[in-house]
């Protein structure tokens, strides 16, 4: 059998016990909707903000924040430039999650079917199988073989036939990896699609083997026609670049080369890559699991549509939504987030008034676009959260976008109106915790930190922009919706003044 673990960018942490903190006694949804009056003045920053800041040579003007009880008529703690439309960067996945939560609820999963034109006759398929992609976020390895296995177990060891991957689900423009930050082998810059499998990417193990002077190099999962070099030198040098030292070569399809050495100082070490032709991966990867798995196909892989009357052979259901945003939030991974986000413009806008239902038998209707996510989105916005603040400007989703834009006043309505959801809890225990788990982990490290443990939080960076939003248990018993952003050339080195702003809060006194 093949296995692995999930590579970091798959993973996550499982939600921290006793994460139903945000549920005040006697908080209403209709209380965690009324925002108190101004509370401070645009320039009242904390001290330890502002240093940071001057540190980072980040001008105030440049950042946007605010700090409010979740819930009651408290008054705001802090209030700056909240009203502006800003770049969240990842952040802008909180309401992409919680959009989800709301109208798909927290039990739903994605459904890859398989189908055949043919009939089974012991252990041999005579026809085509179908694999019909829902737009899964987390179709990973070991799912799809378990999906094989659970077909060779109903007698389809043997296809004679074509094996037709249907990603008819989603409909998407083409898409140069590499458009946005000229990064294309950067597994976060994986395109979504309907059968997206494994994320697109490949994962490369590399194993020392003093004896031999060579590293040892293994790949999963197994893709057809792709021959990757078995071994590449040792190097006495320092690990440091080892992925630069390697000289890898991805220019061609069909190989992935090494021109270069590996630092034997650097031990086991995992490359995730995106493969070079991402077209070409589903087929390649599915046919190569397919073999790997024991199956036998004697026709080609190709592309195509399920036809009308095909018999269904078997269903392999997703992970539940409340597991596919922890990994969304905590992880930040951009392509199931945007995988979520495409689900969410399948649904019929026509129907969104009815969101207190069970969500588990929903039946996406239309072909996902983009355009018709934003269309899902804006509505349910204004459904929602009425006229008070305007819908967020949407691209992918994601937050890896140029063009994306909300304010730090509407992303606080947005935390406190989850907080009141019946569905919250599985929103609020998808965020990292300061010092603890995910992105936030990084923060919060001191053992004196008021803020570690005790905030779960979203955090965004792109190249000028970095933020922070989510909630904080402060020491005087009040929980805040915390929200701060920063757009400037200097944004990365003023991270530190996010994570001083959510240390000020959690360390209120009164």
């Amino acid at each position: 059998m093949l296995t692995r673990p999930l590579p970091e960018h798959a993973r996550h942490t499982p939600p921290t016990p006793g994460a139903a903190w945000w549920r005040a006694p006697g908080a209403g949804l209709l209380g965690a909707l009324v925002l108190p009056a101004l509370a401070l003045a645009d320039d009242a920053l904390p001290s330890s903000v502002q240093a940071a800041l001057r540190r980072a040579a980040v001008p105030v003007s440049a950042v946007s924040a605010l700090v409010v009880p979740v819930s009651g008529n408290g008054g705001e703690r802090l209030r700056h430039r909240a009203e502006q439309p800003i770049n969240p960067a990842s952040v802008m996945k909180l309401v992409t999650t919680y959009a989800a939560i709301d109208l798909l609820g927290p039990d739903f999963t994605w459904r890859t079917r398989f189908y055949t034109d043919g009939a089974v006759d012991q252990g041999t398929l005579r026809g085509n199988l179908y694999i019909q992609g829902g737009g899964d976020p987390k179709l990973v390895l070991e799912r799809i073989q378990s999906a094989f296995f659970a077909l060779q177990d109903r007698g389809v060891q043997v296809v004679l036939g074509d094996l037709v991957l249907d990603h008819s689900a989603f409909e998407l423009p083409a898409r140069d990896p590499g458009a946005f930050d000229g990064e294309a082998l950067r597994p976060y810059n994986a395109s979504p699609d309907a059968l997206l499998v494994n994320f697109k990417s490949v994962v490369l193990k590399f194993q020392p083997d003093h004896a031999l002077g060579v590293a040892h190099v293994l790949s999963e999962p197994p893709m057809a026609g792709l021959a990757i070099d078995a071994t590449v030198p040792l190097s006495r040098k320092g690990c440091g670049d080892w992925r630069g030292a390697l000289r890898a070569r991805f220019d061609d399809a069909n190989t992935i080369r090494f021109e270069g050495q590996y630092p034997q100082s650097c031990g086991e070490r995992v490359w995730p890559v995106a493969y070079q032709d991402p077209s070409s991966y589903a087929a390649r990867a599915l046919e190569g699991l397919w073999r790997a798995s024991g199956g036998a196909l004697t026709g080609q892989v190709r592309s195509g549509t399920t036809p009308p009357g095909a018999t269904l052979l078997h269903e392999a259901h997703s992970l539940p939504l409340s597991d596919i945003i922890t990994d969304v939030n905590q992880w930040s991974n951009n392509v199931m987030a945007q995988q979520v986000f495409l689900t969410l413009g399948r649904l019929n806008p026509g129907r969104q008034d009815a969101r207190t239902v069970p969500r588990e038998h929903i039946t996406p209707l239309r072909t996902g676009r983009f355009e018709r996510s934003r269309e899902v989105v804006s509505r349910w916005w204004k459904t929602t959260f009425g006229i008070r603040h305007a819908p967020p400007v949407m691209d992918n989703g994601s937050g890896l976008s140029r063009d994306e834009r909300i304010s730090a006043d509407a992303l606080a309505g947005l935390l406190r109106h989850a907080a009141a959801h019946p569905k919250g809890a599985q929103f609020v225990q998808s965020l990292s915790v300061a010092g603890v788990s995910g992105t936030a982990a990084r923060m919060a490290r001191s053992p004196r930190s008021a803020a570690r443990g005790n905030a779960w939080l979203k955090t965004g960076t792109l190249r000028d922009v970095t933020g922070v939003a989510g909630y904080v248990n402060a020491v005087n018993g009040t929980r805040y919706a915390v929200v701060g952003f920063i757009n400037h050339p200097n944004a990365s080195a003023a991270r530190p003044a996010l994570e001083a702003l959510v240390e000020w809060t959690a360390a209120q006194p009164d």
